[in-house]
């Protein structure tokens, strides 16, 4: 299965805010709520963020690195049982203006099938129906780059992701490479992702958490669109409007 046809809309992004400010804003965030069924998840009128992986890809190392809290996300002692949607809000005290979603690792083999072919199905409602659903961040480890899981989750996103929604591959664990096979998996990773942005992620060397922390600002903070024109100036008469008709009564006074 390829996923070269998937082709993000271009949207419109204000400016990289500076790293400072992007880390501030992901430091903000807070535990809002879990779900074991998608039903149970609150409606949300912000960007919805979600964080997707396969188990070990080191997904709540990342989300704990970007917010700079060490136990924000739980990681499970025994990978892949972890269960549930896990919302975390973002945004100065009393304000949300993002949400991130984290949602279950996959692919573990020591989880039950049944397990397994449950939890597939409500990723894969999640993806397909959320609507506040703004960006997916998808968690590799670049020594095995984007597996079969990995590329048949990204097919099941396709049509929303050239609908406009934003996709990004972080390439966790970039430290465990050298910078010649960084620079490699970074190449075929960018092809393979068909479009989606990439970028290389380390937790220990801090490589790359504000580059992930500025692009996720920018898509929990669009550009909106200009206002449209007054609708008194866009049903004004033309000029001359007011003038007499040609056929008036020319004798009347």
């Amino acid at each position: 299965m390829t996923t070269s046809s998937i082709a993000p809309v271009a949207g419109s992004l204000p400016p990289a805010p500076d790293a400072k400010i992007a880390m501030g804003w992901m430091h903000t965030a807070r535990f809002l709520t879990t779900a074991a069924q998608l039903h149970h998840l609150p409606p949300i009128d912000v960007p919805e963020i979600a964080f997707v992986g396969r188990s070990n890809a080191g997904k709540s190392t990342c989300i704990n690195t970007l917010t700079q809290q060490k136990q924000l996300a739980f990681a499970s002692k025994k990978p892949g049982r972890t269960q549930h949607i896990n919302l975390f809000s973002l945004g100065k005290q009393g304000v949300t203006d993002a949400v991130l979603a984290d949602l279950p690792g996959y692919g573990y083999a020591a989880v039950s099938r049944s397990d397994k072919v449950r939890w597939q199905q409500v990723m894969v409602n999640y993806l397909v129906s959320r609507t506040s659903l703004t960006g997916i961040v998808l968690l590799c480890d670049p020594r095995l780059g984007l597996t079969e899981l990995d590329e048949a989750l990204l097919e099941v996103v396709r049509p929303r992701v050239e609908e406009g929604l934003k996709f990004l591959v972080v390439l966790t664990k970039a430290d465990k490479l050298t910078r010649a096979e960084q620079a490699k998996v970074l190449s075929i990773t960018r092809l393979h992702a068909g479009g989606g942005e990439v970028k290389m992620f380390s937790a220990l060397k801090k490589q790359g958490v504000d580059d992930v922390a500025q692009l996720l600002w920018q898509w929990a903070h669009p550009v909106r669109p200009a206002a449209e024109p007054e609708a008194a100036e866009a049903d004004a008469p033309p000029a001359g409007a007011d003038a007499a008709p040609e056929n008036s009564d020319k004798n009347s006074l």
